[in-house]
């Protein structure tokens, strides 16, 4: 194997244990979850933050995101079509989510050569890409270019996990940025 593919392979194995454990999480569970020795662990990583930063650069890919976006037909209704999109998304956020919240509890601190936020941000930027093509076939219906909408929409279920219980269901946000507030 090799020693990219073999990094690749001990990532997708222990994300689920730095869901779960954090930054507390040990080489010996490491070892155990990928299936191989601890000496391998770090043959193939030089310690643990580095192993734990590439779990992280794991999680902000938005791959899973933009397949799941782009096997969305595009003859559905644009309603339809954004709450597929909307499941995609949310699905990619709890995994992020899930993953910075576990590291963050055990009092990881992440390295700041990549700067989070930026990295998470530019993330973000082919699942709007991937957006806006659900917006194609409406285009000469639209009022703002499929671009737009795409950060719209992607900013509008962003900041739904920041209004705590109060937060509109994703029928209703698509309703709103489909036909408007006003009656």
């Amino acid at each position: 194997m090799s020693p990219e593919k073999r990094r690749e392979m001990i990532v997708h194995a222990v994300l689920p244990l730095v869901v779960e454990h954090g930054a507390a999480v040990t080489t010996s569970q490491i070892a155990r979850a990928a299936g191989i020795g601890e000496a391998t662990v770090f043959r193939a990583f030089a310690d643990k933050d580095e192993l734990l930063e590439a779990c992280v650069a794991e999680a902000v890919r938005p791959d899973h995101a933009m397949d799941a976006i782009a096997a969305i037909p595009l003859d559905l209704p644009l309603a339809e079509r954004l709450g597929e999109a909307a499941e995609a998304l949310s699905a990619h956020l709890e995994r992020m989510g899930a993953l910075f919240g576990a590291l963050h509890a055990s009092g990881f601190k992440r390295s700041r050569g990549e700067g989070g936020r930026r990295q998470r941000s530019r993330s973000m930027d082919p699942v709007r890409e991937a957006i806006a093509d659900l917006f194609e076939p409406e285009r000469d219906s639209l009022r703002v270019p499929p671009e737009q909408l795409a950060g719209m929409f992607s900013g509008l279920l962003l900041m739904r996990g920041r209004m705590g219980d109060d937060k509109p269901r994703t029928e209703d946000v698509i309703d709103v940025l489909l036909h408007g507030a006003v009656k």
